[in-house]
């Protein structure tokens, strides 16, 4: 078979009429070159000399369905499931031949199965029930019927990214719970969809209190957590492209609690790139306010930090931004920016970068501390 020699093949079967491996191997590789009727012959002996090697069956199984003998494939189909009950690989062949045959129920209950035997073959099952429903989730979900926490958090994800945001939250609603590398990905689906309102949903229920799940309202606005380059959620995100920028969480004068960011601006920073950001939650046709401390130590630059706004529902339409931050500041001083949604506004960015500059390269030195950073409906 490896050298597809079929004259090998026929000297096998010479050096050894009753062994079925040698039937079965000139049957695969009259199959392969379009004999099929001298292939079924094979087949057959091969399933008479090993009748309870539920392989063979399904090969035998595939070369009737290969001439148009329905029938006959079903029989072997279902020999095979019987010999191998709880293997994964029978059933999901009989339940795929169900399904060209349209007895749809008999089919998908042996794809179900096959995918309780082997969490594999999971995505395929999802993909299959989504064609035949032609993208109708409520009937998908129906056909594939998710029972554990693995399979709806799977079915949840592949909802959203077909972008049917309000299933797939309604799809880990129904979990006792989730990995968490599902749901960070469901939320980064569904940001990707913009379906913001959805994707908070999801990320909140491990990020906040209850008491402190209602936007509008910034996460962590005074450090008191950990920054990460790999949130995706709406945490702070620290920028990867300011390699002349440090970022640390100082204890030594906060403004409110017991920590405050530390950026260190060592040098050439792009100043169109955001430092830190953080995505967040809002409604349209309202009037905000976002506000922040912030203090300063020997900053040399032609282009200032500032704190941006923009709207991530039309592609990053600039909405206000704070004054720059001055020079030296020895003490905390409160920056605020007030700015207006759209009627299409669901989300904001609110970011820290810097002022355009007159030169390039733009470089920067010298310290920014930040705490305190709030976003309240004002009207």
């Amino acid at each position: 078979m490896t050298a597809n020699s079929l004259t090998a093949a026929e000297t096998a079967i010479s050096l050894q009429p009753s062994d079925a491996e040698a039937a079965f191997a000139r049957g695969s590789l009259l199959k392969l070159s379009g004999q099929a009727e001298r292939a079924l012959a094979d087949f057959e002996r091969a399933v008479s000399l090993r009748p309870r090697d539920y392989y063979l069956w399904l090969e035998l199984a595939l070369a009737r369905d290969e001439i148009g003998d329905t029938e006959g494939a079903l029989t072997s189909l279902n020999e095979a499931v019987k010999l191998a009950d709880y293997y994964a690989q029978p059933r999901w062949q009989r339940g795929n031949f169900f399904l060209r045959i349209k007895r749809y129920d008999e089919g998908f209950a042996d794809l179900r199965r096959a995918a309780e035997s082997n969490s594999a073959l999971l995505p395929n099952l999802i993909d299959l029930a989504w064609g035949l429903s032609k993208g109708d989730a409520r009937l998908a979900e129906q056909l594939i019927q998710p029972k554990s926490d693995k399979e709806r958090a799977t079915f949840a994800r592949f909802l959203a990214r077909k972008g049917n945001s309000q299933e797939a939250v309604a799809q880990l609603r129904a979990l006792d719970g989730a990995p968490d590398e599902n749901k960070s990905d469901i939320v980064k689906q569904l940001i990707s969809r913009k379906a913001f309102k959805e994707a908070y949903e999801v990320w909140r229920t491990d990020n906040l209190s209850p008491s402190e799940r209602t936007p509008p309202s910034l996460y962590d606005g005074g450090f008191e957590g950990s920054l990460s380059h790999e949130d995706t959620g709406f945490g702070w995100r620290v920028s990867r492209s300011s390699p002349g920028v440090r970022l640390s969480v100082d204890s030594t004068q906060p403004h409110t609690g017991s920590r405050a960011l530390l950026i260190e601006f060592l040098g050439e920073s792009n100043p169109s790139a955001p430092i830190i950001s953080q995505l967040d939650i809002v409604e349209p046709s309202r009037h905000y306010r976002l506000s922040f401390a912030a203090r300063t130590k020997d900053i040399v630059t032609g282009g200032l930090p500032m704190v941006v706004v923009n709207d991530v529902t039309t592609g990053g339409k600039p909405l206000g931004h704070t004054p720059p931050v001055k020079q030296d500041i020895n003490d905390w001083q409160i920056f605020t920016c007030d700015f207006s949604t759209s009627q299409t506004t669901q989300a904001v960015t609110v970011s820290l970068q810097r002022e355009s500059c007159t030169t390039s390269p733009c470089p920067i030195l010298g310290s920014l501390w930040l705490d305190s950073f709030s976003l309240e409906a004002v009207r």
